[in-house]
């Protein structure tokens, strides 16, 4: 069974919290869900739209056409998306939007009995497909109840648009009723840094990141951690490893530009050793690009972030269950090696919500503080792993510093050529031994079968996942850690492959040009999208 709706209308008319609350009440009743949102940078206006793909099974993309019901709260969504509907479709909408197939709501009566705000016209049509998809009442209310806090005037305003309309096309698949999660990349990203023992989240706001910031702030007293805005990203990056270094887990978050703005403290954090986890929440580029608009452009920055070398860990999760896992695997990697850990998501990953039915966190993230600081101690003492024993200041009468000169094991300033060897080698010596735990975390995952292999990294595995269901004899292999690349687990997971294709949402298949110099395997045919729009599986398996 599938199903998929639009609803569509302008910035300000609650198109977003509309489509939350009727993807949370499918899953209430069984549903696998998938909710896409669509809109441009304006506060008010414009054209905003979310997709919702409904299924009994598993379910991790949307297709841009082929709606089985549109939500039209004007006559723009009827002009923009009549023509992706299915013959048998219809459009929910007021009186007063025009339209062929069309289901009238008399929502301005419904408002006028009830006396309540116009925002309240998307509760009474959502209200209405519910009925005529043949579901129960009941679960509406309860979620409507939940989201928006309570609110009895859209209990009624639903209850009104529920029983305007008759039951048309009954839903008659109804899978068990179960306990799971109907969650955003955002949101994942955001527990997943409670879950690793967060103590401080600093970022300046900037779409697709900000929706970390705000969900770590409205948490921040429940979990007695603090989530902090500053100026700049420049200063997000440079207090991050001040709170660091005093022993706070930090954790900063931005979008590419922002992420431009911080190289140089994450250099800073490469010579200091200083633990730090970034966000980078990439959108279409370059510059302003289309800033509310999804790509995969940053990846070689994330690599590379920095002027010098110095290791890092870059990890791409793929969706929500993996946002959570990998961010608690960036704490305790960055922490454990200190080191700097980036999370690479994107619009598509951060702001799509989806259905999960668990997480199952490998490691426990920890400070990896010691607890006696011995009289002679060196804040970058050369060990065989390259990790040296983390104290921070005034846990006793010795000092612990922490410096942007390269130094000797002390932290006093060296510029002889011998402790430029030293210590370069003394960091990089910590690579060998986080490629080995990274080997214990999955870092390429392969799913189907065949001897044709589609390659990919982060959000676009949802519409692989969906497409090589429909795929014979194609199998789908994700690199999930990009540094260190896990060159072992990549060539055992293509060494059979008749065929490779490279999946991606960027313009020259950047992953692609990193498997080539890790690896020295060349990837010729590209599926590569770079429209601004998140790969799906039609797409997909149209250009295979």
């Amino acid at each position: 069974m599938y199903r998929q709706i639009l609803i569509g209308g302008e910035a300000g008319q609650g198109i977003a919290k509309a489509a939350e609350i009727l993807g949370k009440a499918f899953v209430r009743e069984g549903f696998y869900v998938f909710n896409y949102r669509d809109y441009p940078s304006l506060i008010r206006g414009g054209h905003n739209f979310n997709v919702l793909a409904i299924s009994d099974e598993p379910i991790m993309s949307h297709e841009f056409e082929g709606h089985d019901i549109v939500i039209a709260l004007n006559d723009d969504t009827v002009v923009k998306h009549a023509a992706e509907m299915k013959d048998n479709a219809v459009i929910f909408a007021p009186n007063r939007v025009n339209a062929e197939k069309k289901i009238s709501v008399d929502t301005d009566a419904i408002i006028k009995e009830l006396n309540v705000p116009r925002i309240m016209e998307n509760t009474i049509l959502i209200a209405a497909a519910w009925k005529y998809f043949g579901m129960p009442f009941e679960s509406l209310e309860k979620t409507i109840r939940e989201e928006l806090k309570g609110n009895e005037a859209a209990v009624k305003a639903a209850r009104k648009g529920y029983d305007a309309v008759d039951a048309g096309h009954a839903i008659d698949e109804h899978p068990e009723r179960k306990p799971r999660y109907f969650i955003s990349g955002s949101q994942a990203v955001a527990l997943g840094a409670i879950a690793s023992g967060l103590d401080l989240y600093i970022a300046y706001p900037m779409t697709p990141a900000t929706p970390v910031l705000h969900y770590l702030a409205a948490l921040q007293t429940k979990y007695d951690y603090q989530a902090i805005q500053l100026e700049n990203e420049i200063a997000v990056a440079n207090a991050a490893l001040g709170a660091s270094y005093a022993g706070a887990m930090t954790m900063i978050g931005t979008s590419g530009g922002g992420f431009a703005l911080m190289g140089e403290a994450m250099s800073m954090q490469g010579m200091s050793e200083v633990p730090l986890v970034a966000y980078l929440a990439m959108r279409n580029a370059p510059s302003t690009g289309i800033p509310t608009y999804t790509g995969q452009g940053d990846l070689k920055m994330a690599v590379n972030i920095g002027h010098g070398e110095y290791p890092k860990v870059v990890v791409a999760p793929g969706d929500p269950r993996e946002a959570f896992e990998r961010t608690i695997e960036a704490f305790y990697l960055a922490y454990k090696y200190r080191v700097l850990s980036i999370i690479v998501s994107d619009k598509h990953l951060a702001e799509s919500t989806y259905t999960i039915d668990e997480f199952s966190p490998r490691v426990n993230p920890s400070r990896n503080i010691i607890d006696v600081v011995p009289s002679d101690y060196k804040s970058y003492e050369i060990t065989e792993t390259g990790v040296s024993p983390r104290a921070v200041p005034g846990q006793a009468d010795v000092p612990v510093r922490a410096t942007s000169y390269e130094h000797d094991e002390y932290g006093y300033t060296r510029e002889e050529g011998e402790w430029a060897i030293k210590m370069n080698d003394k960091r990089f010596r910590k690579v060998k031994y986080m490629a080995e735990e990274i080997a214990r975390l999955e870092p390429v995952s392969v799913y189907g079968e065949g001897n044709n292999v589609i390659v990919s990294w982060g959000s676009t595995k949802g519409a692989i996942m969906d497409a090589i269901k429909r795929l014979k004899g194609w199998k789908f292999v994700q690199v999930s850690y990009v540094e260190p690349f896990p060159v072992d687990q990549f060539k055992d997971a293509v060494k059979d492959a008749e065929r490779i294709v490279l999946v991606e949402n960027d313009v020259t298949g950047l992953l692609g040009q990193i498997i080539a110099e890790k690896t020295g395997i060349m990837i010729d045919e590209r599926v590569l999208r770079y429209d601004a729009r998140p790969l799906t599986p039609e797409y997909i398996i149209r250009r295979l």
